[in-house]
């Protein structure tokens, strides 16, 4: 009786169904969409170590003079902290940088043989820089990613060739694995590497700055490692009490959460929406209920008149609810799937699918059918048969 009910009123039951179909596959694309973000901040921040800290000077690069911030300190660091294993300091700045014809304005970072191990980068081609080419200042450089597809035609390779920067000859060893999302100022994909000794007064001058980069000995000391470091540079660079820090430390766990976190809220208030656009529906499905008992009320007192209990009319109006909610829910799966696939194929954001979005949409669309139909079916299984009888 219930299901003959909805097929009789087609229209009606269609436009019941239809913010049910929009509020689930609301709810399917808005958490595809969070989870998509989720997965984008842990595909750029892969290659980063939790216990990872960087030290910057604590002014702008607009600002001239040395910085108080010296390679040195990286040496100071590791020796007197408790909690870290490995300190290593890398000179930056910017030059110009020409490879055959072809000249760009590049990122330059003077390092020393362990730079890579501490960042925790990989080499993806040629050679790492040795202790020799840093004692002996050589004059070779490893390029970053995106470096060399400034500097060289596509297939083209760059080991064992030259470029020039600021007049002089350096011959390239190495290419870097990209990197993705950058700790820090610089991208080590648009980076170029040269051993620190070798980028002196004659290539970086005084507009170079100063990194130290650490590593702390356990994620679960980082905090203290922090506390620690910033102890020892101050100390180290005779701050006195009140005075504020001279450097920036930068922990790589707390930005890797902070976009996760992020990321996350953006689901839940995304998910919040639909489940407002949910309860919206809801609020229409009782409604037409309401006006479905109102129609139906002499059908009701006849029901009643032959013997039906309020338990029997109760299920029939509550599973038309049910129905609806459910039916709904199941084309909403389908045109939440369908949104997905159209957002993937468009490539304007990433996006996941998981079974997380149809789940809840499905669930909670049966609930609010649920909820919002039974007090208009209860209604009706109250209604006296005399009195339902008569109506006209």
């Amino acid at each position: 009786m219930a299901f003959e009910s909805l097929l009789g009123n087609k229209t009606r039951t269609l436009l019941s169904m239809l913010g049910i179909i929009i509020g689930v596959s609301t709810v399917i694309a808005v958490v595809g969409i969070g989870k998509g973000a989720e997965q984008s901040v842990n595909e750029q921040f892969q290659g980063l170590s939790a216990n990872s800290l960087m030290i910057m000077s604590n002014r702008s690069r607009e600002s001239t003079g040395s910085s108080n911030l010296k390679a040195s300190d990286a040496a100071v660091i590791k020796e007197k902290a408790v909690h870290i294993s490995e300190a290593t300091a890398a000179v930056r700045g910017s030059a110009t940088v020409a490879s055959g014809k072809t000249s760009a304005s590049a990122s330059i970072l003077g390092i020393d043989a362990s730079y890579f191990k501490v960042a925790n980068y990989v080499l993806g081609k040629g050679e790492p820089l040795s202790e020799d080419n840093i004692v002996n200042k050589d004059k070779v450089v490893i390029l970053g990613n995106n470096a060399v597809e400034t500097l060289y035609e596509e297939g083209e390779e760059p080991v064992g060739q030259t470029i020039t920067i600021k007049g002089k000859s350096y011959e390239v060893v190495g290419v870097l694995a990209e990197v993705g999302q950058s700790f820090g100022p610089m991208s080590p994909d648009d980076s170029i590497f040269i051993p620190y000794t070798t980028a002196g007064a004659s290539i970086l001058g005084n507009d170079s700055m100063v990194m130290i980069s650490l590593t702390v000995d356990d994620v679960a000391n980082v905090e203290l490692a922090t506390e620690e470091v910033t102890e020892i540079l101050r100390e180290e660079h005779k701050l006195k009490s009140g005075q504020e820090d001279d450097f920036r430390l930068m922990d790589a766990g707390s930005m890797v959460g902070a976009a996760q976190e992020s990321a996350e809220l953006m689901t839940t208030l995304l998910t919040a929406v639909a489940a407002i656009v949910l309860l919206v529906s809801g609020i229409g499905i009782m409604n037409v209920m309401f006006v479905t008992v109102a129609e139906r009320t002499k059908e009701i007192g006849i029901s009643k008149a032959i013997g039906a209990k309020q338990f029997d009319i109760l299920s029939q109006f509550l599973l038309e609810s049910v129905a609806l909610s459910t039916i709904g829910g199941l084309f909403g799966i389908g045109a939440g799937q369908i949104a997905l696939y159209i957002i993937n194929k468009t490539e304007l954001i990433l996006v996941t699918n998981t079974t997380t979005g149809p789940l809840i949409g499905f669930c909670f669309s049966v609930a609010v059918g649920i909820f919002f139909g039974f007090y208009p079916a209860f209604k009706a299984s109250r209604l006296d048969p005399v009195d339902a009888l008569r109506s006209e």
